[in-house]
C-alpha cells in the first residue's frame, strides 16, 4: 500500500480570498471559520475573504488565518468521496504549519491551536519590533558553506541558517547589519542568487528567544495529547508523539532552524510516496519537486483543485 502524508503550509502563503470558495460551498468550512471567530473574538473570516492584504500580512493575523483556512479545507476534503478512501499515515507542517499538523493529528484541539498561533504571532511581532532583523533566501550554495558563513559572522551578531527548504535553497536569518554581510559573502562564494525576504524580522533565529520564552507559558497550560498519526517536528526532522516532546519541539521551533527538506527526506526514506499539500498556495509542492521530483504531490488550495 502507498503511504500518504498530509503537509501544511506556513507563513507567507496568506492571500486575501483564501478559503472563500470553500466557505461559500461547504458547511464544514463555514463551521471551522465560525469556531475560529468565536475562539479569537473577532471576524477572521472577513479578514481572509475581503480584508486588506497589508493587514492580513501582519504576523499575528496571518498565522491564525493560514491555520484556519488549512483546517477548513481539510474538513471539506474529508467529505469528498475519493479522499475518504485515503489513509493519512503521517503529517508535517512548515513552521506555523506544524501547529496545523498537530490539529489534524488530534494532538492539539483546534480552538486551542487558533489561540496559540494568534499569541505566537503577537509575540513574534513584539520580538521583531525590539530588534532590527531580516531574512534572505540563498540559492545555489551548499548548506555547509552557508553554515560556515554564519559561524564566521557570529562574533558580529546574530546570524544563522533558519530554513532548510530544499537542497540548494536555505534561508538565513539575523540582525540586519550582519545579514547584509552574510548576503555579500554568499554571493562572493558562489551563490547563484540571494533574495531578501519581505518579512518583519529574523524568524527562527536567536532574536526570537523573547517570543519563545513567552510562548512557553502558553504551551505549558495547553492540553496536548498523543497524536493519532506520526508528526514530523521541524527542529530535528524526527517523529514526535509524547506530549512533553511535542511541547518542547513547538517551543524550540521559534528560535531554531526549520529542517523542512530533511523532514521530507525522512518521510521518503520511511516509504512515503504520496503527499497532499492542504492549505493556501502551492509552496510545499514546489519544494517537493526540488527535494525529490519522483514523488507524487498534489495541492489543495481552491475548489478548482478538487
Amino acid at each position: 500500500m502507498r503511504k500518504t502524508a498530509f503537509l501544511f503550509p506556513g507563513q507567507g502563503t496568506q492571500l486575501v480570498g483564501m478559503g472563500k470558495d470553500f466557505y461559500k460551498e461547504y458547511k464544514e468550512a463555514r463551521e471551522i471559520f465560525n469556531q475560529a471567530n468565536d475562539a479569537l473574538g473577532f471576524d477572521l473570516a472577513s479578514l481572509c475573504f475581503e480584508g486588506n492584504q497589508e493587514e492580513l500580512n501582519k504576523t499575528s493575523l496571518s498565522q491564525p488565518a493560514i491555520l484556519v483556512t488549512s483546517i477548513a479545507i481539510l474538513e471539506v476534503l474529508k467529505e469528498i468521496s475519493f479522499f475518504k478512501k485515503t489513509t493519512c499515515d503521517a503529517v508535517a507542517g512548515l513552521s506555523l504549519g506544524e501547529y496545523t499538523a498537530h490539529v489534524s493529528a488530534g494532538s492539539v484541539a483546534f480552538a486551542d491551536a487558533v489561540k496559540l498561533v494568534y499569541k505566537r504571532g503577537i509575540y513574534m511581532q513584539e520580538a521583531c519590533e525590539k530588534s532590527s532583523g531580516g531574512m534572505a533566501s540563498v540559492i545555489g550554495l551548499e548548506d555547509k558553506k552557508i553554515e560556515h558563513i554564519c559561524r564566521e559572522l557570529n562574533p558580529l551578531g546574530v546570524i544563522c541558517a533558519a530554513n532548510y527548504n530544499s537542497p540548494g535553497q536555505v534561508v538565513i536569518s539575523g540582525e540586519s547589519n550582519v545579514l547584509e554581510r552574510a548576503v555579500l559573502l554568499a554571493k562572493e562564494r558562489g551563490a547563484r542568487m540571494v533574495i531578501p525576504l519581505k518579512v518583519q524580522g529574523a524568524f527562527h533565529s536567536g532574536l526570537m528567544t523573547p517570543a519563545s520564552d513567552k510562548l512557553y507559558s502558553e504551551l505549558e497550560s495547553t492540553v496536548i495529547s498523543k497524536p493519532g498519526v506520526p508528526v514530523v517536528a521541524n527542529i530535528n526532522a524526527e517523529y514526535v508523539s509524547n506530549p512533553e516532546e511535542i511541547r518542547t519541539a513547538l517551543i524550540k521551533q521559534l528560535n531554531s532552524p526549520v529542517k523542512w527538506y530533511q523532514s521530507m527526506q525522512k518521510l521518503i526514506q520511511d516509504g512515503f510516496s504520496q503527499f497532499y499539500e492542504i492549505g493556501p498556495g502551492k509552496t510545499l509542492s514546489g519544494l517537493m519537486k526540488k527535494i525529490d521530483p519522483a514523488q507524487q504531490v498534489k495541492s489543495f488550495s481552491t475548489i478548482a483543485d478538487l
